[in-house]
């Protein structure tokens, strides 16, 4: 059951730490450990920014996806 739902996240996760990680030329694992142990201090508020960032990368995937460009056509 456990590995079941550590495999759906691993598939369907947001890939904000993935996408920050090669962006600032860090392990996600360290990003991910970041997120965690901060929302733990802080209550939960990285966690607001995680969602925002993940929606912003939802967006600008959509958005690149719908453009056809002269040499897909």
């Amino acid at each position: 059951m456990i590995s079941a739902i550590t495999n759906y996240f691993e598939k369907q996760a947001f890939g904000v730490c993935t996408w920050l990680g090669e962006k600032l030329r860090m392990k996600s694992s360290q990003i991910r450990l970041f997120f965690i142990y901060a929302s733990f201090i802080t209550l939960g508020s990285p966690l607001i920014v995680y969602f925002h960032m993940a929606f912003i990368l939802r967006i600008k995937n959509m958005i690149q996806s719908s453009r056809t460009r002269v040499w897909d056509l």
